[in-house]
């Protein structure tokens, strides 16, 4: 974060649009691949077993990558990484588009991934710069950032499949190709250039971090092929998490470190990003199961899947545009985080009571309403509140630690609650009684994690008192 004391931007709202386009994109870049995958293992030769790793290379290097994306904000200016990130995120998309081979497609993807990984920390840390004093514009700033992420995932579903049907698969790749070089016109003149800082960064730190929740992630991802009782599963595991000790140790001894451990005693910080990683955690299994049970057990087809999401994603953009601001401002943020991640939980309770010869209308649609409304109270206070730290230098790395959590919940929670569904039938195919049974159990695992979410944030996340919050009124603000 840069000077929030400075005038406001002319351009700030126009900035704002880039803002969210990023969040946008990085999140239809998760999403829009799903439809392409069948074509995509037949023309590059994918085994069953690593189709998979499309998706997952992606992520792994998106959630290890996020803490030097969030330093490197802070020392070179948000403007400069958020330029390099789309720069790399072009590249990376078009060697994927480009690929002949499987592996140098997921070269590709990791390299998508680690674009993503520069421009997410540098997007929140530029809304930060332009609204941060502003508490009014904050909250609708960090309103509109919000409803981009669920707009961004069904419009990956929809995209993924027109553009799969109608040109071929490496055009989901493409389609990055111009967004990225308007954008890249655009900044200069809308974005603020932002004072880089003379400082060191830790490469050691980075590359340890990096390693360390990647091989963590590969392990969890990997483990329903494995087996959750197999020792390389456990072992595998071990070193990711070895890995991660080595880093929290090396940033205490680092005179520049990459995350700097004082850090954590911001309030609330620790609680609202563990909201972050639970929230993930549960929402992107959902998601995902969601769409399987539309098209695998009431047999809708790509387009009618992701028809049958809008109502859903429109409750949320409305949400969270129209009513969380207006919640926030009147009750705080832990109150809505707590709520939300109760309603959250709620909802995915409810779908999972789903039924082999259900119907959109009674199995799918009131429940995901409810988990629209659970997710648009809890996202906005608590990415505000993790974003609150008292030293605006470290805005990046607030940016980078949050989307980390965000990230790294859902590589976690997708690969633990696709063990549960596996192994309670989700692998008959063509089998709609087993399926459901292996979705609703996948449904109640993501509830059981929105629910200690909500306790967790409950016992960890404190309200001010009302002295202090009047006098870190431009801090609180992205919390409020």
């Amino acid at each position: 974060m840069s000077d929030i004391s400075a005038p406001p931007s002319p351009r700030r709202w126009t900035a704002l649009a880039l803002i969210a386009l990023a969040q946008f994109m990085v999140i239809m870049d998760t999403s829009i691949i799903g439809v392409a995958l069948p074509k995509m293992q037949t023309a590059l030769g994918f085994s069953q077993e690593n189709l998979s790793w499309v998706f997952n290379a992606y992520v792994i290097a998106f959630g290890g990558l996020l803490l030097l994306g969030g330093r490197l904000s802070d020392l070179f200016g948000a403007r400069r990484i958020f330029a390099t990130g789309w720069t790399v995120l072009a590249a990376g998309s078009l060697l994927a588009g480009l690929a002949r081979q499987d592996w140098v497609e997921l070269v590709g993807r990791a390299v998508q991934g680690a674009g993503s990984a520069l421009i997410a920390p540098a997007s929140l840390t530029l809304l930060m710069t332009l609204f941060g004093a502003r508490p009014r514009e904050l909250t609708k700033a960090f309103a509109l950032y919000g409803a981009a992420a669920p707009a961004g995932g069904t419009a990956g579903v929809f995209l993924g499949g027109l553009i799969t049907q109608y040109a071929s698969w490496q055009w989901v790749f493409y389609v990055n190709l111009p967004v990225a070089l308007g954008v890249l016109a655009a900044t200069p003149a809308v974005m603020p250039a932002g004072a880089a800082r003379r400082g060191s960064v830790d490469w050691l730190g980075a590359l340890t971090v990096t390693l360390g929740l990647g091989v963590a992630v590969y392990a969890v991802v990997r483990a329903p092929e494995t087996g959750w009782g197999s020792a390389s599963t456990w072992l595998v595991l071990a070193a990711g998490l070895l890995l991660i000790g080595a880093f929290v140790a090396l940033q205490a001894k680092r005179r520049e470190p990459l995350m700097r451990p004082g850090v954590w005693r911001s309030p609330n910080l620790a609680g609202a990003n563990l909201a972050q990683l639970l929230m993930a955690a549960a929402w992107i299994p959902m998601w995902f199961f969601l769409n399987l049970y539309l098209q695998q057990v009431l047999g809708l087809g790509a387009f009618a899947s992701g028809a049958a999401l809008l109502p859903m994603t429109a409750a949320m953009m409305l949400m969270m545009i129209v009513l969380a601001p207006r919640l926030i401002a009147r009750f705080g943020p832990k109150p809505l985080i707590v709520t939300g991640l109760l309603a959250l939980g709620a909802g995915m309770a409810w779908l999972s009571l789903a039924r082999p010869d259900g119907s959109f209308a009674v199995d799918v649609l009131p429940a995901s309403l409810l988990t629209a409304v659970g997710m648009s109270l809890a996202f906005i206070p608590s990415l505000g509140t993790a974003l609150a730290v008292p030293d605006p230098a470290e805005g990046g790395l607030a940016a980078g630690i949050v989307n980390t959590s965000y990230q790294v919940g859902s590589a976690l929670g997708l690969a633990a609650m696709t063990a549960v569904a596996a192994a309670n039938g989700a692998r008959e195919l063509g089998n709609p009684q087993a399926l459901t049974d292996g979705f609703s159990a996948a449904f109640l695992g993501a509830a059981a994690l929105a629910l200690v979410g909500a306790l967790a944030s409950a016992i960890t996340i404190r309200t001010p008192a009302p002295a202090a919050h009047a006098a870190q009124e431009p801090a609180q603000a992205a919390a409020h």
